[in-house]
């Protein structure tokens, strides 16, 4: 399943209809028709987002949203308000009540199904922040003093300069943050006087190409952008733009003509969680960096990915999804040392960490498990994502050799065998994880005898 929503309204005919668009994106669904059944059921299911009428019966979006908030678990689940009426004022009050997004009927498929994607992505990044944090203080490593919040950096990249000197000046003093005017060469320029924008406002013009579109992505894309806002502003009149501005990134995006107001709540709740993930972050890399990371390739340690998988294996029961344990081992290595010497052999490994750690999401883990060997955990992923996963990371590695530089640019081809375990519903309960971990190295042994430089799979249950 591509994860699990739980959709609320209190008329039947709306939730059977919502519930076949999403059936052919393969989304597990469960129903409730008020607010109370919403809260039992979001409590009981954990669901990964919520569609709800902005308008269920006994306290509508207020209702929903303080009832969420008021349960740490269920805090940070997305929700999508559906609205009946396009007027502007319910859409804000939506908002305003703690909405994510709001749709008005009769819903885009594809734009709600983009929606759904970005959300989903958004949520899954921020849980995994949060997971790193809990393992953190489980080692006994305190959390960083609150600071002061500064004062957030927003750019508007508009359609003309003339467009954005108007845009700065309505939304200026509606959000606490300065606002500034970009053309997209200053918006991709990572040496800014003052710093990277924490939010980017993107015009996206259907009657003048891709460019904003491709400037969403480029954002997304560079190291100095990834974890900033963007919103993208859609401003043809049928909001065609918007499926795949957010697939390109984008984590909202605002139709129409320019809402100063709809801008301002969207910008205050997204960088307020922006912030909030740098701050764990930063934290996170201060905690972390001597108790759990392996100080020659700057990965996490075993002992950390021992506390990560189990956490990983209780969501992964909670949820009803899979997740994915790989063993990763360089061939011959020893051969590497044995002819370059050991200085060529950890300029090998520190190359391998890096490669590794590129080719991965933000919520998947890599960890050094010791010597040559590489432990890779992937999240609510299944046997085919893992398998391409897998391939990916062995001709990341084989397919170039390393270039040591101190070692005057020698080159030194590797490849590596892989070993990989997906665990799901129908794992054993008392398969352990060390268990797992065996699992997957059986899988790993196979691979070396099949002739290295191969992905072998083995099944989670002996």
């Amino acid at each position: 399943m591509a994860g699990r929503i739980l959709i609320a309204d209190n008329v039947a005919t709306n939730r059977i209809i919502l519930k076949v668009k999403l059936a052919g994106a393969r989304y597990e669904i469960a129903q409730a028709a008020t607010v109370a059944e919403l809260l039992a059921q979001a409590e009981r299911e954990l669901p990964d987002l919520i569609l709800a009428d902005t308008d269920l019966p006994a306290g509508g979006m207020t209702a929903i949203c303080a009832g969420l908030h008021a349960d740490p678990r269920l805090a940070g689940i997305p929700v999508i308000g559906i609205s009946a009426q396009a007027a502007r004022r319910a859409r804000l009050a939506a908002l305003h009540a703690g909405a994510d997004e709001v749709l008005v009927k009769p819903l885009n498929e594809i734009t709600l199904l983009a929606l759904i994607r970005s959300l989903s992505r958004s949520s899954a990044a921020h849980l995994e922040l949060r997971r790193k944090q809990t393992i953190a203080r489980e080692f006994g490593l305190a959390e960083n003093a609150p600071g002061f919040a500064r004062r957030a950096r927003i750019a508007i990249v508009p359609k003309t300069p003339e467009h954005g000197i108007a845009q700065r000046a309505s939304l200026t003093g509606k959000c606490r943050a300065e606002v500034s005017i970009m053309n997209r060469a200053q918006a991709l320029d990572g040496n800014l006087e003052g710093g990277v924008p924490d939010a980017f406002v993107i015009s996206v013009d259907p009657d003048a190409g891709c460019g904003g579109i491709q400037l969403v992505a480029e954002l997304r894309a560079q190291a100095q952008t990834r974890q900033a806002v963007i919103i993208a502003h859609d401003t043809g009149p049928d909001g065609a733009m918007a499926a795949m501005a957010l697939d390109m990134g984008a984590n909202s995006v605002l139709c129409g003509r320019f809402d100063a107001d709809e801008l301002a709540l969207r910008l205050t709740r997204l960088i307020r969680r922006k912030l909030e993930a740098d701050s764990l972050r930063a934290g996170l890399d201060q905690q972390l960096s001597f108790a759990m990371t392996d100080p020659l390739t700057g990965l996490f340690n075993r002992r950390y990915a021992q506390s990560y998988l189990k956490r990983i294996r209780k969501h992964a029961r909670l949820k009803r999804q899979p997740f994915t344990l790989m063993m990763l081992d360089l061939d011959r290595f020893k051969r590497i040392n044995d002819r370059h010497g050991h200085a060529v052999g950890d300029e090998v490994l520190i190359e391998v960490a890096r490669r590794l750690r590129d080719n991965l999401r933000e919520m998947d883990l890599v960890a050094r498990h010791g010597g040559e060997e590489f432990l890779v955990v992937l999240p609510d992923t299944g046997h085919d994502e893992a398998a391409r996963t897998a391939e990916r990371l062995r001709r990341t590695l084989g397919d170039r050799p390393v270039i040591c530089a101190g070692q005057g640019g020698l080159q030194v081809p590797v490849t590596a065998s892989i070993g990989v375990v997906v665990a799901d519903a129908n794992t054993p309960v008392h398969d352990s994880i060390d268990r797992l971990i065996s699992r997957a190295d059986q899988a790993l042994f196979a691979s070396k005898a099949d002739g290295r430089n191969q992905v072998t799979f083995v099944q989670a249950a002996a």
